[in-house]
């Protein structure tokens, strides 16, 4: 089934710390690994990233260490996915800073060694970002979406019900499923019946 890439989420949207631009290209990796530099490059730039020159080869680095953000998206045990998150900033540092980017309020970033590469980098942005979130709303406020068919990464930004589907588009789709399977098996005539 084609999937249709929604629209990326308004980064304010529940002050989600960056991590829409980790679900997208979690997403991203995950619907096509063999993502290019210049689809990553532009992905990074929608998302007000760094402005990296990406090789073949960085794309590849990057595509791979996209593969420990999605083993944290996946994990929805709060004591795993901080053991998984521990583990990364062990493992690749955050030196945490705040930083303004152009029309948006201050937020914070990582700022990775001037010898560190993209995958430091990644990694440690991952790490802050998931770790905060996780602190802030104490579960893993994320998910994949339970849509058939979809299985897209999401951050949870609600505050009430756990959210279950990627977009309101795979939410309704879901609900009109049931509903035409439900008045599908309403009009089935029972045993002896009509």
């Amino acid at each position: 089934m084609a999937q249709t890439r929604p629209e990326p989420q308004d980064p304010e949207d529940g002050n989600p710390r960056g991590l829409h631009f980790l679900t997208d290209l979690a997403n991203t990796v995950r619907e096509d690994p063999g993502t290019s530099a210049a689809d990553l490059r532009a992905l990074l730039e929608r998302h007000g990233g760094p402005p990296f020159r990406l090789t073949d080869a960085d794309a590849r680095e990057l595509r791979e260490a996209t593969a420990e953000v999605i083993a944290v998206l996946d994990t929805d045990d709060p004591d795993r996915a901080a053991e998984a998150i521990n583990d990364l900033l062990d493992r690749h540092p955050a030196r945490p800073r705040l930083v303004r980017l152009p029309g948006r309020p201050w937020s914070m970033h990582t700022r990775a060694p001037a010898d560190a590469g993209l995958t430091h980098w990644l990694l440690s942005t991952a790490a802050l970002a998931l770790g905060l979130w996780l602190s802030e709303r104490g579960t893993c406020a994320w998910g994949r979406c339970a849509a058939p068919g979809c299985g897209r990464h999401f951050i949870d930004t609600g505050r009430r019900t756990p959210q279950r589907y990627c977009s309101p588009r795979c939410a309704t789709r879901v609900r009109v499923a049931a509903h035409r399977a439900q008045r599908a098996a309403d009009s089935t005539p029972g045993p002896g019946g009509a």
